[in-house]
């Protein structure tokens, strides 16, 4: 049975003429909830707190732009004739992909200034990067976007969704498919598997956490993006699709090469001290 509220508000709240999105809240709440996890866990495997807070310091703003950028270099034939709409990324237009690839290149940069092994910090953060991005469709929800083909009330009511989801989905006048459900709950099932098994002893080698959640998000991301109706297009590809598959060998491949070299310390080594960053005096 459907709400009778109808769909649901984006703005959270009003600050004289600013509106407060819950697009914005529920990704800072995200951010908040996987900085803490990350924490917690930096501790247990030597890495000094106080990098993941310079850290993001970094890699928020560049995964803000570069994902920014991504989604624009996709939709040129539109920016090259609206320029200044280029920087309106308050009216939409971001794609997580591109704010991965921002991130993992400022990961890369950071560690190796820093003297910190990368593929350990990469394990450390990643189960809950993704715990982030399932949590982040949420901000899609509310906005009724990132959404699938359209379907009947019928089909919804038969998932057994509850009434404002449905309702939600409601979207110009047409029921969709919640895509951003499908995605947020793959993404959540992969927090559960990677915090689950990362501290099995002998399990994973530093690098393979990392590697497990590219895999994993990239083979639900395949599926979920074939069934969208606003996916980014290189003539007629799907571009997340493919990069996707490219994301889903190339971490099966890199994970299996590293394996085979015999010096790859184990995740639950941690940050050895001959390692360790050296204070300054």
């Amino acid at each position: 049975m459907e709400s009778l509220l109808g769909a649901l508000n984006p703005i959270a709240i009003h600050l004289g003429p600013l509106e407060v999105h819950w697009y914005g809240v529920i990704i800072t709440t995200a951010v908040f909830i996987a900085l803490w996890l990350s924490l917690r866990e930096a501790r247990r495997r030597g890495l000094d707190p106080d990098d993941l807070y310079d850290f993001l310091l970094w890699a928020l703003p560049v995964a803000l732009i570069s994902a920014r950028l991504y989604y624009v270099a996709f939709q040129w034939d539109y920016y090259q004739q609206h320029l200044n709409q280029i920087i309106a990324i308050w009216d939409g237009g971001i794609a997580i992909y591109g704010s991965l690839i921002g991130a993992i290149i400022v990961v890369i940069l950071f560690t190796r200034q820093r003297h910190i092994p990368t593929f350990l910090f990469l394990d450390v953060l990643a189960p809950t990067v993704i715990m982030a991005q399932g949590i982040g469709r949420w901000g899609n929800f509310m906005n009724q976007e990132a959404f699938g083909k359209i379907t009947t009330l019928t089909r919804l009511e038969s998932l057994h969704l509850p009434a404002f989801i449905i309702t939600q989905m409601n979207i110009d006048g047409a029921y969709r498919t919640p895509t951003f459900l499908y995605e947020s709950i793959w993404d959540l099932l992969g927090f559960v598997l990677l915090m689950t098994t990362r501290h099995i002893s002998g399990l994973y080698r530093q690098g393979e956490v990392f590697f497990m959640y590219v895999a994993w998000y990239a083979f639900g991301r395949f599926f979920v993006e074939g069934m969208r109706t606003d996916s980014l297009m290189l003539g007629p590809a799907r571009v997340s699709q493919w990069l996707s598959v490219i994301l889903f060998i190339g971490a099966w491949g890199w994970l299996l090469w590293r394996r085979n070299r015999s010096n790859v310390p184990t995740y639950l080594t941690g940050m050895k001290p001959t390692t360790k960053k050296v204070e300054d005096k």
